[in-house]
């Protein structure tokens, strides 16, 4: 005979695989490379920068 299985922990494994792959396809949806950050941070920085250096003092 086959082992028996535990109806409620296949139910609760079935629903976190669903959710990993959900997280997974979210990740390489809206996800960036840490060189992005990087890359999007100091242009951030630089542009700060510019905007702060245009302002006028009264």
């Amino acid at each position: 005979m086959s082992e028996p299985i535990n109806l409620n922990r296949a139910r609760k494994q079935r629903a976190r695989d669903e959710k990993r792959m959900q997280a997974d396809a979210n990740a390489i949806k809206h996800g960036q490379s840490k060189a992005e950050k990087i890359l999007n941070a100091t242009s951030n920085a630089k542009a700060a920068r510019a905007l702060d250096q245009h302002k006028q003092e009264e």
